[in-house]
């Protein structure tokens, strides 16, 4: 995802301690990793759901992204549930 500005929210931080989640890979997965849910009437910005990889493990991000000046705040960060997730972590399983 292109971005010309990158901001972390406080909810992110908060995450990234409680989950043991490092700057650079949540970098690499917001560079790097697949959209695999959008949400255009989120706001104030439209954000995206990412999956990504640390590792062999994979890890969804939260991003919103402000279209006009392309800057993106990422909002949260977790490890997907094989519960929720299918195998391939980007589908929801049915309930």
């Amino acid at each position: 995802m292109k971005c010309n500005e990158l901001f972390f929210s406080l909810h992110i931080i908060e995450r990234m301690v409680e989950r043991d989640i490092d700057k650079k890979a949540l970098v690499d997965v917001l560079n790097n990793g697949e959209t695999i849910e959008k949400y255009p009437n989120d706001k104030p910005f439209p954000s995206f759901l990412l999956l990504g990889f640390i590792g062999k493990t994979p890890i969804h991000l939260v991003v919103a992204k402000d279209p006009v000046n392309m800057f993106c705040v990422i909002i949260t960060a977790y490890f997907p549930s094989e519960l929720i997730w299918s195998n391939d972590f980007k589908t929801r399983r049915k309930k």
